[in-house]
């Protein structure tokens, strides 16, 4: 396992930027600042990219700016250009069916109803990409969802969201380092 790819899920604009929904958003914005990583907007890649050199090889990070229901098009014109696979794609995003601040890591699956990871799936015609998924909680009636995601957290789910993501980055050495299962237990402990 490496990851070539590491994308962060959201909707772009101000108007969502503190919304639930950009979690994954929020997690790419610290990984980058925390890797010295300069984005840059790439229309042929529909979004945000950064390249940086690491230890393990190039990695890109992308933010779509395609909303989040058309988010397979960014990722899949980078990876595709690239010559980057499913399974050497991480994709960071936020989880109703996962308590607030709390985090799973893992490879293919469904998509739980997630729009962006519907895309993602569609434009691959696969569902093997890692996923880190980022709790949010659910509003407990799904009619409330959409409302939901798109508004602000409460400044204690944020705090816990933001824990979440600081928890994340230090697992994802482990992530890079191709070790799913110590990855996987350190970031599904509580």
């Amino acid at each position: 396992m490496s990851i070539k790819l590491i994308v962060g899920l959201g909707n772009p604009g101000t108007e969502y930027e503190h919304t639930r929904h950009n979690a994954g958003f929020w997690f790419l914005d610290e990984l980058a600042r925390q890797w010295k990583a300069v984005w840059k907007h790439e229309k042929k890649y529909f979004g945000h990219t950064a390249r940086i050199s690491r230890p393990e090889g190039e990695i890109w990070l992308l933010k779509p700016d395609t909303y989040m229901n058309l988010s397979g098009k960014a990722v899949a014109a980078l990876a595709q250009f690239y010559k980057i696979r499913p399974e050497e794609i991480l994709v960071a995003h936020d989880e109703l069916d996962i308590p607030c601040g709390q985090i799973r890591f893992k490879l293919g699956g469904g998509n739980g109803g997630h729009n962006g990871l519907k895309d993602i799936q569609a434009k691959f015609g696969t569902p093997d990409f890692y996923r880190l998924r980022l709790g949010i909680g659910h509003p407990g009636d799904r009619n409330l969802v959409v409302g939901y995601v798109l508004n602000k957290p409460s400044a204690e789910d944020r705090a816990l969201i933001d824990k979440a993501i600081e928890k994340s980055l230090q697992g994802l050495p482990l992530i890079m380092a191709g070790d799913r299962e110590a990855a996987t237990r350190f970031l599904h402990a509580k």
